[in-house]
């Protein structure tokens, strides 16, 4: 299973398959899945984009999909924005050429997957997988039929590309032999032990679930009306992997950028000695270099003659002078690009792969989704980053996925 997800980046260069077309006065048709306060902030740059038109929102609440769908006819002057609360019906609509998809972590993997088998290019906001199986499923559904893929991992791009130079100073040897890369985010997620509240009207609580476990309503998950916050959900395993991979799909993305390690991953995962410590978990790879879970936030390598550490208001180097190195010839020069978002669409015109294609995104939520194994299992692990398994571990394969409810199995690839 190594072969398939080590491909060159032209490879889904082409034209679009048989039957796709770009919607109406040649702009691409954009349906949103999801529409809270994530989709929204993203919302924006698509309906000032030149280059495509939503067509379609679709949402489990009726009030923010109401809200969407208002906003987005108000930018257009019209009334035709198509208003969902299954997300498959829109997939379905002939004037969708591609979809953001901003709903919670538990139903990215189903959605990308079902996206891509109708040919639809996918902006999916991060982390992009609850599960590990899943990251593997999701490559595989999008290299399978071709489809551009983008996961919103927004470090590569913007933050005045302080990302882009502190990645370009370590893989250019500017610390010397890279020995350690301290990723700083916050703490895993907990069983959901949320009361019961009065249900929110208009709400398809069943298809919020989806194929988690069937539970009572919470404002907490899902929260009344329009709102301007993040919701909680992502304090609770059966819907996200908590701080460690809201976060974390930015910051061991970065980490992993910064290694020249978009096509692979750890080889072992070792806990803290202590197990009432939620911190100190170790990602190590085969070359030697440690990823450690823990430190001041954001990404800090450490090499054999200096260190470089990186946030989004954070640049900083020990000793202060590898920042003020100029390159050289011959030097990497990692892309730089303006907009996520403007990346994303360049790339569903030209067929070629976003800055964080689908499998970058998925290898760098695995090395959050091992932390996390790390602080449950409290055990050694030891992984196959090829074949997406822990090799000759029975038990520990078994954490790979999650039995879902009925009625919302994952689909087949």
């Amino acid at each position: 299973m190594a072969v398939p997800w080590i491909v060159p980046a032209t490879a889904n260069a082409g034209s679009r398959s048989a039957g796709r077309r770009i919607g109406p006065n040649g702009k691409i048709g954009l349906g949103v899945i999801g529409t809270g306060k994530r989709s929204l902030e993203l919302l924006g740059s698509f309906l000032d984009s030149q280059d495509a038109r939503v067509v379609a929102v679709c949402d489990v609440d009726t009030t923010r999909r109401e809200a969407t769908k208002k906003k987005v006819d108000g930018k257009y002057g019209g009334s035709d924005c198509g208003s969902h609360v299954d997300y498959r019906e829109l997939l379905a609509r002939k004037d969708v050429d591609a979809v953001l998809i901003g709903t919670p972590d538990h139903w990215h993997a189903a959605q990308i997957i079902d996206a891509a088998k109708l040919k639809k290019d996918i902006y999916c906001e991060k982390p992009m997988t609850l599960k590990l199986r899943e990251c593997r499923l999701t490559i595989e559904a999008v290299r399978k039929y071709n489809v551009v893929f983008q996961t919103g991992s927004q470090q590569r791009t913007e933050f005045d590309q302080r990302f882009v130079k502190a990645c370009e100073l370590v893989r250019n040897g500017r610390i010397g032999k890279l020995q350690t890369v301290h990723v700083g985010v916050p703490l895993s997620s907990k069983a959901c032990d949320l009361p019961e509240e009065a249900m929110e009207p208009g709400l398809d609580w069943d298809r919020w679930l989806g194929p988690a476990p069937m539970r009572a309503y919470n404002s907490t998950l899902s929260p009344r009306g329009v709102h301007n916050h993040y919701p909680k959900w992502r304090d609770y395993w059966e819907y996200s992997g908590g701080g460690m991979t809201d976060f974390g799909a930015h910051n061991f993305d970065i980490a992993q950028w910064g290694m020249d390690m978009d096509s692979s991953g750890p080889i072992e995962v070792i806990p803290p000695q202590d197990e009432r410590e939620m911190h100190g978990a170790k990602l190590v790879y085969a070359n030697g270099v440690e990823v450690i879970h823990g430190g001041p936030f954001g990404i800090t390598f450490t090499g054999t003659e200096g260190i470089v550490h990186v946030f989004r208001d954070t640049l900083l180097s020990i000793p202060d002078g590898i920042l003020k190195q100029p390159m050289k010839d011959g030097d990497l020069k990692l892309p730089r690009h303006a907009s996520h978002t403007a990346n994303f669409i360049e790339c569903v015109k030209s067929r070629q792969r976003p800055i964080c294609d689908v499998e970058i995104g998925a290898r760098s939520i695995a090395c959050a989704h091992l932390c996390n194994m790390a602080y449950w299992h409290r055990r050694k692990l030891k992984w196959d980053p090829a074949a997406w398994e822990f090799p000759g571990d029975a038990e520990a394969n078994q954490w790979l996925d999650y039995e879902r409810r009925k009625g919302y199995e994952l689909p087949a690839v």
